[in-house]
């Protein structure tokens, strides 16, 4: 059956449709009692919006996420960040290889399709290392926030933190829990002096929007800029443009008042955020 449908909706259309299934899931359990702090039912439609924000990484809210959302809740939302980051495809293909099962060469054409690839015989290889350097760079993000997090929010709740934001700010996803610091909705403001964590959540933010293929030619052309494809090429350029130049501007405008630290830190991370979704 899902051969045929595969047939006549095609790749594309399938791969886009296969979201429907997560989105739907996300929405119930988002509504249920448990997900929410004041123990009542969430409405559909708020839950549905909140659903396809972190699925599809808009970083769009109607509510505070940890005002609102319980630690069920709130782990709702994030593995769906996580399937959006990955690709549903990127994660169906890695439960496939862990079970052992074979992979036919419809699957392999439609993992192709969504993971960019434009050759089919090194499709698997590049899902596991999309998947092994999206877990290796969240973890490394994750341990170097915990080491502010946890002095001060305690070990459970600052690791707790240190992954979420890791994983929200590398799939350039939006969420945060820092409504308890400063109010809701105040995001990462009670950070904004601090270079350490703006500058781990910029290079998460960066890393994961280059997108997987370029890190592949990264990593096999290391320096040798001439080297690289088009893509890559216009994709580095393009986004070190992007970032510098606001950069300067909120250096010398909005922020021109602050000390020199703080004016630093608050104009690279308004840049890049914008840039890249955050």
């Amino acid at each position: 059956m899902i051969s045929k449908l595969i047939s006549k909706l095609g790749y594309t259309r399938f791969i886009a449709l296969s979201f429907i299934p997560v989105i739907l899931l996300g929405t119930f359990l988002l509504c249920l009692p448990i997900s929410s702090k004041t123990g009542e039912w969430t409405n559909f439609i708020d839950s549905l919006f909140t659903s396809v924000s972190a699925t599809c990484v808009t970083g769009l809210i109607v509510f505070d996420t940890f005002t609102h959302w319980t630690v069920f809740g709130q782990i709702v939302i994030l593995i769906m960040i996580q399937i959006g980051g990955l690709g549903l495809m990127t994660i169906i293909t890695m439960i496939s290889i862990f079970l052992r099962k074979k992979i036919n060469m419809r699957e392999r054409k439609m993992m192709m399709q969504s993971s960019g690839n434009t050759q089919i015989d090194c499709t698997l290889k590049l899902v596991k290392k999309i998947v092994g350097g999206t877990f290796i760079f969240e973890g490394i993000g994750a341990v170097l926030l915990a080491f502010r997090f946890c002095p001060q929010m305690g070990m459970l709740k600052g690791i707790y933190y240190s992954c979420f934001h890791a994983i929200s700010a590398f799939c350039n996803a939006g969420f945060d829990l820092m409504g308890n610091q400063t109010g809701q909705y105040s995001s990462l403001t009670s950070f904004a002096g601090s270079g350490y964590v703006t500058l781990v959540i910029c290079l998460l933010i960066m890393i994961g929007g280059i997108g997987f293929l370029t890190w592949k030619d990264i990593a096999v052309k290391k320096t040798r800029f001439k080297e690289y494809s088009m893509q890559t090429k216009v994709i580095l350029v393009t986004t070190a443009i992007l970032i510098v130049i606001p950069a300067v501007f909120f250096f010398f405008s909005d922020f021109a008042n602050e000390p020199l630290k703080d004016r630093i830190c608050m104009s690279v991370f308004q840049a890049v955020t914008p840039r890249l979704s955050l």
